[in-house]
């Protein structure tokens, strides 16, 4: 049914969880797996104590944005490899979470994408947004939420 899952993280507890059922699915369904991680963009507009751009920071922004994503992609790693699957990584860096998500999940081929929400409602979906209903509105193959 699945051949090809591509399982989105972000280093979160929550994300563990969906990390865990996407391999667990895997396993059973003995299908490849990719996983992914987004590191977002800096946020534009921001400027210095100054009053000028930022752009200082863009080098140390990148820096960090590629430690943090090595981090939850080598516990990506470890954790298929303890579930006796290899599984690719890719981190996606300067994509909006949903965009980044989807744009790997199409590249690859994938035929089922897996992702944890915090199933916030009201005012605190409103202020931090959501990325699982954006790749739930706009994904053109089937997304598995694990809550």
């Amino acid at each position: 049914m699945y051949r090809r899952i591509l399982i989105a993280i972000d280093g979160s507890e929550l994300a563990a969880r969906g990390l865990e059922h996407g391999l667990a699915l895997a396993t059973q369904l003995q299908a490849e797996v990719a996983v992914v991680t987004v590191s977002e963009p800096p946020i534009s507009g921001y400027e210095d104590a100054l009053g000028g751009p930022a752009f200082a920071l863009l080098p140390e922004y990148q820096r960090a944005q590629e430690a943090t994503a090595t981090r939850v992609l080598q516990s990506a790693r470890d954790a298929a490899a303890a579930a006796g699957i290899t599984a690719e990584t890719v981190h996606v860096p300067n994509r909006y979470a949903a965009d980044g998500i989807i744009e790997t999940a199409e590249q690859r081929g994938s035929d089922l994408i897996v992702m944890a929400s915090h199933g916030r409602r009201g005012l605190g979906r409103l202020v931090l947004g959501s990325q699982v209903s954006e790749v739930l509105a706009r994904s053109g193959i089937p997304v598995l939420v694990i809550r």
